[in-house]
């Protein structure tokens, strides 16, 4: 870039430009919330039908388009900051050169040369040591010095080394300025959409190629700003996020979504909308990636004959395809069956009257993470976070979900009118097996740092009046997780629930950091696993005086168990809940208990008979 140009150029122009892009950015998140949460909503929860489902079926396209566009306008403007960024750096370091050159009478030539004038004489003798021109990395003595000696001397005339200098000050600018537009040329123009009006797989895996092509460019523009502190509380990501411009926070949104939708303490809707790109990308990226996989051989067995007799084994065929890309394809397809139960659950806002869902933690890493909240956690009065337990992962994440949007609206009926937020937090690494994994308490002391940031995030960002009343609620070795991170720290809950718990690190309800009375049990006939933790668990605590391990459903732990039998009789009586999972289940007695205690209507909860 010459220096005309680089003088010339109004960086302010592209600024407005980024603020156009951001603004349309905006109002296409807008015009998706407004589809999903306010359009859709109300066509489920007010019509049914083959022509609801059609026109359903529309508006989640339109509503892609919509967030796609978001996606694609924010890196465009992010990328137009950079480049600003990059820009006036450059051309603040220019225009001071001139600056300084215009001060001392120099003259600055349209390639960078510098002219300055004689200096002044020694003595009335000697006459004037001559001016002269010179360019970036001159030599100090002007030309026609008398040995080589001389030549590396200060040049007699002053302004010679002025000069010099202000010459490399302008040619480092001008190659600052050239290197920044050949940095920015090729990501700004790689922004641009296909000429249709289907979001695909490839745009959406394409704008996630554009989000690293883009935020690699402008690590310097990200560094200006300054990112979260590192292993920063709740309440210090929460004064980093409110101490951003709007322009920042929308460039942290659009180059480092994962970044933000991780960080405890900022807003619901921002952390969901962070995610929901990943989210978005992550699915496009997996689609196409298991596209490239071949399937499974139709015929996975064969049966190998034997002096014992027939034994099943798997085909040569399938066993080669198994070392090839079974363990990618197995990864793939678990986490998009999950990936698509998260999104079956943002399509059921206004069903039955579900508020919308918040994406408040996303990763298909391992056997994946996912937090979901039925109703905004940040305006809610009353916040319930429950921990799954052995087995979970993404790829069984529906089933977790299902539970919560059912808890909220067993609320919904305690408490008709109540702010509730019902959370799925499946923010740990749960153990997998039952027999292999489970008996090890190490997955629990692991998993509660992360649950107990999560808590304190929930009083960072929560905006409505008052303190909510917040209650933890772990199944299974989620309850052993629950106590470990009361037993290591500060859980930040006003009541604890235990479902199916064998054991939960502590031996007595008032070590569980709550108020008195306010660690509540279910154990559900025909349930195995609290009779495991009585036997040794990794959850369980040894009873002291010895003899046998002491789990929430004992007595002496000193928890107020509540009723999950049958209660009353016709339309309206309530179902009994039987083995392990049951706990959750519509019409039954323990999730209306477990409904009382989330809303404060402890009067109301029944104890077993």
């Amino acid at each position: 870039m010459d220096l005309a140009t680089l003088k010339a150029l109004k960086p302010s122009e592209f600024a407005q430009a980024a603020d156009g892009y951001r603004a349309t950015s905006d109002m296409a998140a807008a015009a998706k919330d407004h589809i999903d949460n306010v359009v859709a909503a109300g066509m489920r929860g007010s019509l049914k039908g083959t022509a609801r489902d059609a026109a359903l079926a529309e508006l989640k396209q339109l509503s892609a388009n919509f967030h796609y566009t978001q996606i694609e306008c924010g890196l465009v403007s992010a990328a137009l900051n950079g480049f600003v960024h990059d820009m006036d750096t450059a051309r603040g370091k220019l225009l001071s050169a001139l600056g300084d050159a215009d001060a001392l009478r120099f003259t600055v030539g349209a390639d960078g040369s510098v002219t300055y004038p004689a200096g002044q004489s020694r003595n009335s003798v000697e006459l004037p040591p001559p001016g002269g021109t010179v360019t970036a990395g001159a030599a100090p003595q002007a030309p026609g010095s008398q040995s080589a000696l001389a030549r590396l001397s200060p040049d007699p005339n002053p302004h010679r080394a002025e000069a010099i200098a202000l010459a490399d000050r302008i040619a480092a600018a001008l190659r600052e300025a050239t290197e920044a537009d050949a940095k920015w040329e090729p990501r700004i123009r790689a922004l641009k959409a296909d000429d249709d009006l289907t979001v695909s797989s490839h745009d959406l895996a394409d704008a996630q190629s554009d989000m690293g092509g883009v935020r690699e460019a402008g690590q310097d523009y990200l560094d200006s700003i300054g990112g979260p502190p590192k292993d920063a509380t709740p309440a210090r990501n929460a004064d980093w996020w409110k101490g951003l411009t709007d322009q920042e926070r929308e460039a942290y949104l659009s180059l480092h979504p994962d970044l933000v939708g991780k960080l405890d303490g900022l807003p619901a809707e921002v952390r969901d909308e962070a995610n929901r790109i990943v989210f978005d990308e992550k699915q496009a990226e997996y689609r196409i990636r298991l596209d490239t996989i071949p399937k499974p051989p139709a015929k996975e067995w064969t049966i190998l004959m034997t002096l014992a007799g027939g034994a099943r084994v798997h085909t040569d065929e399938w066993m080669d395809w198994d070392r090839k890309y079974g363990d990618d394809y197995r990864h793939l397809t678990a986490s998009l069956h999950g990936m698509e139960a998260i999104g079956n659950r943002f399509d059921l806002t206004g069903t039955e009257g579900l508020p919308e869902a918040y994406l408040l933690g996303f990763s298909p890493d391992g056997h994946g993470r996912a937090i979901v909240a039925t109703g905004n956690p940040d305006t809610a009065q009353h916040q319930a976070v429950y921990v799954p337990g052995t087995g979970s992962d993404l790829d069984g994440i529906g089933g977790n979900i299902d539970r919560m949007t059912d808890l909220w609206r067993q609320t919904n009926q305690a408490a008709p009118g109540s702010s509730v937020s019902t959370i799925t937090w499946l923010g740990y690494d749960a153990p997998q097996d039952p027999v292999k994994d489970a008996p090890f308490e190490h997955y629990a002391y692991d998993g509660a740092p992360a649950y107990r940031q999560f808590m304190d995030g929930l009083d960072a960002s929560h905006s409505g009046p008052g303190e909510p009343h917040r209650t933890a609620i772990g199944h299974s070795y989620g309850s052993t997780l629950i106590g470990a991170a009361a037993q290591r720290g500060d859980l930040n809950a006003d009541d604890v629930i235990f479902a199916g718990s064998p054991g939960v690190k502590v031996g007595s309800a008032g070590e569980m950091d709550v108020p008195k009375g306010h660690v509540w049990n279910e154990e559900a006939d025909g349930d195995k696993v609290p009779d495991i933790g009585r036997y040794g668990h990794g959850g369980s605590q040894w009873r002291i005086g010895g003899g046998t391990f002491i789990i929430p459903s004992d007595d002496a732990f000193g928890a107020n168990q509540m009723n999950t039998h049958a209660e009353g009789s016709g339309p309206d009586g309530l179902k009994r809940s039987e083995g392990h999972s049951q706990y959750w289940t519509r019409g039954t007695t323990a999730l209306k208990n477990q409904a009382l205690v989330v809303v404060g209507e402890y009067g109301d909860v029944t104890a077993p008979r």
